[in-house]
C-alpha cells in the first residue's frame, strides 16, 4: 500500500544557488548529503520539506530542460503553504520573483508560482476549505 510521495528530485547547474533558493525563498532545511558510493565526492543534497518528505537535488546539471506547455512528462512541483500573502512576501524578501502573484485558481485555492534557478517551476497553493481537493479527504 502506498502512504504518500516520499520525494521529489531535480537534477541541478549550481548547486549553492539551488540549496540557498530552497532555504531562504521557501524555508526547506537542508537535511543531510548523501556522497556518490564509488567515488565519495558529493552526489545527493537532501531537502526536507515537511510531512516526512524531501526534495532531492542532485548535482551535475549542464543542459538546460526549458519547460513547454507541450512537453510530455514533469510540469511542475507544487507545494502546499498555508498563508498564500506570507510565502509570497518571504519568496519575494529573499530576492525571487514571483512570476504568478497570488491569485485564486479555478479550484477555488489560492496560489502564486515561482521559478528556482534550474527553470523547474514551482507553485504555492493554498487549500481553500470548498476546493475540490479539500472536500475529497473531507469525505474520506
Amino acid at each position: 500500500m502506498l502512504t504518500g510521495i516520499a520525494h521529489g528530485a531535480i537534477t541541478v547547474r549550481d548547486m549553492e544557488a539551488s540549496i540557498a533558493f530552497y532555504t531562504q525563498a521557501l524555508g526547506f532545511e537542508k537535511a543531510f548529503s548523501i556522497p556518490r558510493p564509488e567515488t565519495g565526492e558529493p552526489w545527493i543534497e537532501y531537502m526536507a520539506t515537511g510531512g516526512g518528505q524531501f526534495l532531492e537535488l542532485f548535482y551535475g546539471g549542464t543542459e538546460d530542460n526549458p519547460w513547454r506547455d507541450t512537453l510530455i512528462g514533469f510540469n511542475h512541483f507544487c507545494m502546499q503553504v498555508e498563508d498564500i500573502y506570507a510565502i509570497a512576501k518571504q519568496v519575494e524578501d529573499a530576492g525571487y520573483p514571483l512570476t504568478i502573484r497570488p491569485k485564486q485558481g479555478a479550484d477555488g485555492n489560492w496560489q502564486a508560482w515561482v521559478t528556482d534557478p534550474n527553470g523547474v517551476r514551482i507553485e504555492l497553493m493554498q487549500i481553500d476549505p470548498n476546493s475540490p481537493q479539500a472536500q475529497y479527504y473531507k469525505n474520506k
